[in-house]
């Protein structure tokens, strides 16, 4: 086939054999995806991002490769030549370059179509957001697959709908990708508090404010670090809405964000976990209350707009879809599921005392976690070790799988780095606020009495629960006998670290 002259070079062809091999493997690994099932994401990498720039790169050296050898052809046959190209079909070999560039471009324009679709789902799905970073982001692909939002992907909530919001996360998603490479990112990785889209235009897409839930029941079962593992249950109405469904957010523990409520708050620092200004906003009668906390609310304490923060999901619901949950938290589900054997005398105390140490990596917490369980039981227990060693065997497994599932030393990610500020077990989380120290000029306090978010209806040992009806409440019993210090402190001063 009779082809222009210039496109006879070393170059063009270097170029062309590039383009050729690299839609061949696009081809290739696309037929392998259909036909064979692979899970792997670096083949969606590989395939809609890697090869098509190596495929865009050879069609570009091809006509590169041409100017290049035209400007040698007119230097040493015929410089008064015309400086540029021209098409002449009357020519065989223009015809033949015209056919080859309108059919190879046809096709490369509906395969570029094909792939940019691909590319930009590829992009957006779990796969590429958890697993290609490795040790970056797998404590957050980890706990993500174990939230209730696992199956709702990450660009949904990360990025939202709309085209300005994706082209913002593609280009940050740059500067991620140039840390990941050279290695410049922090460990743990921070919370992107402020650089997260309003929950207004994310969880509200699919939590419908209006339709929330009146009240709900929470049914906790938790066991005490003694020799057999003692269980402690507890009942709890939880008041997140008003009493009735017809009276929707006029009450509890979501009136926060009841649209016709503004609360606004300033926090002493970046991570928002001491919160001393806090402002309440009656949106339909305008009236206003500011409350502050004096003894905690330094001079540098900016109160401007710019520092100011309208409340909204995220503000409580901090950890949707990756929560780190702490030790006593998740070895309490592990003994309820049956996944840790609880008639294994003194388990919860030794799952405590190694799941509290500090391991370099997880291979390292593997291996001393088996070994210190084992060398226990061995030693204090030795007559289970002989006639049921598979109940030691269980519970190392369980606690092994308890510790991949939450706790991530090469990242340095873990509940206490992390906390949830739902609730005010482990972390301040609801007393951030509600403490009874924020004082409005009028004298009004923002109150600490458990009963504006709860009642407690049942709690107790199994066999000795007292009850109550479901419009009474119960008052707090500590699970072990601490007097009146449970309401003289914050529960996270204990049991941040302990259990």
């Amino acid at each position: 086939m009779k082809l222009p002259r210039t496109l006879y070079n070393w170059t063009s062809l270097i170029g062309a054999v590039i383009a050729a091999i690299s839609l061949f493997m696009i081809v290739f690994l696309l037929a392998v995806s259909f036909f064979i099932e692979v899970t792997s994401s670096y083949l969606g990498l590989v395939i809609y991002i890697i090869l098509p720039i190596f495929l865009i790169m050879g069609l570009v050296i091809i006509p590169i490769g041409m100017i290049q050898r035209r400007k040698r052809l007119r230097r040493y046959e015929d410089p008064d030549k015309d400086r540029w190209p021209q098409i002449n079909l009357n020519l065989r070999q223009h015809r033949n370059a015209f056919g080859i560039f309108a059919i190879t471009t046809t096709a490369f324009l509906f395969l570029s179509a094909i792939g940019t679709y691909e590319a930009f789902h590829f992009t957006e799905s779990v796969e590429f957001c958890g697993k290609l970073c490795h040790n970056v982001m797998h404590p957050e692909y980890i706990t993500y697959q174990n939230s209730p939002h696992a199956n709702v992907t990450c660009a949904e909530c990360h990025v939202g709908h709309g085209a300005d919001w994706y082209v913002k996360s593609k280009l940050s998603g740059l500067y991620q990708v140039y840390s990941v490479i050279f290695k410049k990112y922090p460990q743990p990785i921070p919370t992107p508090i402020h650089n997260l889209r309003p929950a207004r235009e994310t969880c509200e897409r699919c939590h419908w404010p209006e339709q929330f839930y009146a009240q709900t029941l929470r049914t906790e079962k938790h066991y005490l670090a003694d020799e057999s593992n003692t269980e402690w249950d507890i009942v709890l109405k939880m008041k997140v809405g008003s009493e009735y469904h017809a009276l929707g957010l006029e009450e509890g523990i979501h009136w926060h964000i009841n649209p016709n409520v503004q609360i606004e708050y300033v926090p002493e620092t970046e991570a928002r976990m001491s919160i001393p200004w806090v402002r309440y906003t009656n949106l339909e009668t305008g009236e206003t209350e500011t409350y502050t906390d004096d003894e905690n609310m330094s001079d540098s304490l900016i109160l401007s707009d710019d520092h100011i923060r309208r409340m909204d999901c995220i503000d409580c619901h901090n950890r949707p879809s990756h929560e780190y949950y702490s030790p006593p938290f998740f070895t309490d589900i592990s003994l309820t599921k049956g996944e840790i054997p609880k008639e294994l005398p003194d388990i919860k105390q030794v799952a405590m005392s190694v799941l509290y140490s500090d391991y370099p990596t997880t291979d390292t917490a593997m291996m001393i976690i088996e070994s210190d369980i084992r060398e226990y039981y061995e030693f204090m227990y030795p007559e289970i070790m002989e006639n049921n060693p598979a109940l030691v065997e269980k519970a190392i497994a369980g606690i092994q799988q308890d510790f991949r599932e939450n706790m991530f030393p090469e990242m340095k990610a873990r509940w206490d780095v992390y906390p949830n500020h739902v609730g005010h077990i482990n972390s301040d989380g609801c007393f951030r606020c509600h403490d009874d120290r924020h004082r409005s000029a009028s004298g009004r306090i923002i109150s600490k009495d458990c009963n504006l978010c709860h009642t407690i209806l049942a709690q107790g040992f199994p066999d000795q629960l007292e009850m109550v009806g479901i419009r009474d409440s119960l008052e707090f019993v500590h699970p072990i006998d601490i007097g009146d210090a449970w309401q003289e402190f914050h529960c996270s001063e204990c049991h941040q670290y302990l259990y």
